[in-house]
This record gives structure tokens, C-alpha cells and sequence, in this order.
């Protein structure tokens, strides 16, 4: 596992040194906080439906 996440390392400020344009660090913010909102989006859904079904 640890052979894994060794290989999913990524160094945010060398990508932002080496990016064509400065859109690129936009990209980045997006892409760093994409899988957060997605996951309290789907929380707040899950608690959003249970709280209904008991209704």
C-alpha cells in the first residue's frame, strides 16, 4: 500500500514552476478541491434522504 501512495506523490510547486500559464495553477485549485466537494456533496445527499425517509 505504502509502494502506492509512493507513486501517487505529487509536488504541487514544482507542477506550478513548470506549467505553460498561469490557468494552469487554476486547474490545480480545482482539481485539489474537486474530490472534497464531491464527497460533502454526497454526504449532505445521503443525510438529506434519510432525514426525509423519516419523515
Amino acid at each position: 500500500m505504502k509502494f502506492l501512495a509512493l507513486l501517487q506523490e505529487v509536488d504541487i510547486n514544482e507542477k506550478l514552476n513548470k506549467a505553460p500559464d498561469a490557468a494552469y495553477g487554476v486547474g490545480v485549485f480545482i482539481g485539489s478541491m474537486l474530490p472534497f466537494v464531491i464527497l460533502v456533496t454526497l454526504a449532505y445527499l445521503i443525510y438529506r434522504y434519510n432525514k426525509n425517509k423519516k419523515e
